[in-house]
């Protein structure tokens, strides 16, 4: 009854912040019929803000880190964030009935971090009185961008291959291989190209730039007086227009909701793992701390809310955001907040905290 108890207090507390708030606002303005709409410019501005604000921060974190202290974790957190998009490139992306697009989008958006998440994970273990690293921060971008990069390449690696196998056979020409996930052979000049126009997508542009300019220069100021003061207004801007774009691809997902609440529920537990595996892996070689353990579980557990959304919006146009940020923001979210204290235990009963 407690757990229950639990479960409900974090999903009401979910729902009334900032985040999940307007992006229920967006659909109730949807389903209501209202003509409120955001200009595509505007709606343009407001995500290279917000990315130039991720990139920054987390670039402003790697420059003041240890970097010796940092180099393995990052390498480890990174190598997570690509594992978590793997796993769903076999398990949620190929579940009858899921559009290959959608469920990559769904693994990218739980391969990345959420912020919130992390936080709440850190005031948990400041309440407790244990010890975690202060570059923990930096590790962010590390799973964030390798996660998000993958899912990117894999969907449209799908996609090309999906279009070249159809072009084939309207010529009458019958090839073989795949058009999803890892078949059909490796065509360098492909991967080549999707791999080029990711990266100079404007989302991944921002997203990257943002992070050389916080590690390679000094952009304190202007990101203390304008990027941080701004940021969770535009946040809501995002969420309203995401909100109103979920509601009016809602039907799609009727035929498959339950694939995304199995996938929301039952991921957060298992990249958790992974990301703990990886905590221990740094711990045994490098003396990460039991707190630290902990933390990268934390951010492995969960999907991301600010950087993810218009990331993928951006570089995978075609994806349902109902099916990524739902399942990401309404279950994936909830449960891997709920999951913190299990983290907590874990590094205990391993380590010793």
């Amino acid at each position: 009854m407690d757990l229950l108890t639990d479960i409900a207090t974090t999903l009401v507390a979910q729902m009334q912040k900032p985040t999940l708030a307007f992006l229920i606002g967006g659909m109730m303005l949807a389903a209501l019929g209202s003509k409120l709409e955001v200009p595509e410019p505007v709606y343009k501005f407001v995500v290279m803000l917000l990315l130039l604000k991720v990139g920054l921060s987390a670039g402003i974190s790697v420059r003041e880190a240890d970097l010796l202290a940092l180099a393995l974790p990052a390498v480890l957190a990174a190598l997570v964030g690509i594992a978590i998009v793997l796993i769903g490139a076999v398990t949620i992306a190929k579940l009858r009935g899921v559009s290959h697009m959608d469920g990559m989008a769904t693994a990218g958006l739980f391969g990345a971090v959420s912020a919130s998440t992390l936080a709440a994970g850190m005031a948990m273990l400041e309440a407790e009185g244990i010890r975690y690293e202060g570059f923990i921060g930096a590790l962010y971008p590390f799973m964030d961008i390798a996660a998000l990069v993958t899912a990117i390449v894999l969907a449209r690696m799908a996609a090309a291959r999906k279009a070249a196998t159809s072009k084939n056979l309207q010529g009458g020409t019958i090839t073989m291989g795949g058009g999803g996930g890892f078949g059909g052979g490796f065509d360098g000049k492909m991967v080549g190209g999707i791999l080029r126009d990711t990266f100079q997508s404007a989302a991944i542009s921002a997203l990257v730039l943002g992070l050389a300019l916080g590690i390679f220069a000094r952009p304190d100021a202007v990101y203390e007086s304008f990027y941080e003061p701004l940021f969770r207004g535009l946040l809501s801007i995002l969420m309203l227009i995401m909100g109103m774009e979920a509601w009016s691809r809602l039907s799609e997902l009727r035929k498959v909701a339950h694939a995304y609440v199995l996938y929301a529920i039952t991921a957060p537990l298992v990249h958790g793992l992974l990301g703990f595996g990886a905590g221990l892996i740094a711990h045994h070689f490098t003396g990460f701390s039991a707190g630290g353990v902990v933390l990268l579980a934390v951010m492995a557990s969960s999907s991301s809310d600010i950087s993810g959304p218009p990331t993928l919006r951006g570089a995978l146009p075609e994806a349902n955001a109902s099916a990524y940020v739902g399942s990401s923001t309404g279950l994936g979210t909830p449960v891997a907040i709920l999951s913190i204290p299990l983290w907590i235990w874990l590094a205990d009963l391993v380590i010793g905290v």
